[in-house]
């Protein structure tokens, strides 16, 4: 299944350098260190926007993190992380665009496994790929409803985390296939439980939020309760926390939201230890580029609903 994709390696860009030009800068960074900023204790790097949670997990915004010395921290343990990404019938045409930019702009400069699952096997594009990046088209049933495949999605990333993801990355991001990387989406992801804000809902009040409300529902949230309302389309963390979250959410009743409405269950009771903004899940043709949000880094396609789904 993997040939369906072709993986075509380029030379990282630090050869063009030359071997002395190379080897000076290995030994300057060796022997002296990164060069960077001194941060400033009394000078926060945002004050427009809640930067930490009443749990002391940080909230990604631009300027509030050094990628620079995120990408050595993470290098220096090997890391190698893997995108989930289901392309159940029609929504196969988004696929091209997805991988084209996360060759842009997704964990650059670090391993990357493209773990695809789908129902038609035959129509995964074809997509040059940096090396160290590998394709893995995972051959799936499709399902009559979009809701059912929004549901068994969890179910299925659980079992995979199970049979192979444990064995091949250290950390696992779920994004909807629907999405397209605009900007930088890097290392500052990586944490051990990741949610993040909907961008629908991230300046709203808690009863405004569309938690599942029936009492019956094991997705229930009450009222008075909840921090955030985060979205089903990307959230992540290690392999172990992304398998004990997918199996947990994988439920029999569905619910107002489907997978979404039981994410935000398991994450009231599991606080995540990094929240992303809204800079990570937005949809730009519904709701503009407002200040506060200083890089669109993951945005939405634009679709017709009706005809992708019902067919």
């Amino acid at each position: 299944m993997a040939e369906l994709l072709r993986t075509k390696a380029r030379k990282p860009q630090y050869c063009s350098l030359g071997p002395v030009a190379f080897l000076l800068i290995m030994i300057f960074l060796v022997f002296v260190g990164m060069v960077y900023p001194q941060p400033k204790v009394l000078k926060p790097s945002r004050k427009d926007v809640l930067v930490l949670t009443p749990w002391l997990a940080p909230i990604v915004w631009e300027g509030t993190f050094n990628i620079d010395i995120l990408n050595e921290q993470f290098r220096a343990q090997n890391v190698t992380i893997g995108l989930t990404v289901f392309a159940i019938k029609k929504y196969v045409v988004f696929l091209k665009l997805l991988l084209e930019t996360a060759e842009e702009h997704f964990m650059v400069g670090h391993e990357v496994n493209y773990y695809v699952f789908t129902d038609r096997p035959a129509a995964v594009p074809r997509v040059a790929l940096r090396g160290g990046r590998r394709p893995l088209v995972l051959e799936v049933p499709g399902a009559a409803r979009w809701q059912d495949v929004s549901m068994r999605r969890l179910g299925m990333i659980s079992s995979f985390c199970a049979q192979r993801f444990l064995h091949e990355v250290d950390f696992l991001v779920c994004t909807d296939v629907d999405m397209r990387f605009r900007d930088h989406v890097g290392v500052e992801i990586l944490s051990p439980r990741v949610a993040t804000l909907h961008p629908g809902f991230f300046r709203a009040a808690r009863r405004a939020f569309t938690y599942e409300r029936r009492p019956q529902s094991r997705a229930h949230i009450p009222r008075d309760q909840g921090d955030f309302y985060y979205s089903g389309a990307f959230f992540g963390g290690s392999v172990a926390e992304v398998q004990r979250l997918t199996a947990a959410c994988h439920r029999a009743i569905e619910a107002a939201w489907h997978d979404e409405s039981h994410l935000n269950r398991y994450l009231l009771d599991h606080k995540p230890t990094e929240v992303l903004s809204p800079e990570y899940m937005w949809d730009e043709r519904l709701l503009g580029w407002p200040a506060v949000m200083e890089k669109l880094r993951c945005v939405a396609v634009p679709k017709d609903h009706r005809e992708i789904r019902h067919r």
